[in-house]
């Protein structure tokens, strides 16, 4: 079952796949079986859709509370 707090936002996905894509081109290692021609961006985006990106997002709350979700 998924909880309502673990699901990222539409923003919250855009840094993600932005950050990842960066780090991509930077030289970072795929964790996902790329194809020929597919761009970083690409990339970026399969591994966020198969739970795959080495990333995690963090969210404060107004209490000091921080949630992390690693999507």
């Amino acid at each position: 079952m998924v909880c309502i707090m673990d699901i990222l936002t539409r923003f919250e996905r855009t840094r993600l796949i932005s950050a990842r894509s960066f780090q991509l081109s930077l030289g970072a290692p795929p964790l996902i079986k790329t194809e020929k021609g597919e761009t970083m961006l690409d990339v970026a985006k399969r591994e966020l859709l198969e739970k795959k990106i080495p990333l995690a997002v963090l969210r404060r709350f107004p209490s000091g509370e921080v949630n992390k979700i690693n999507p």
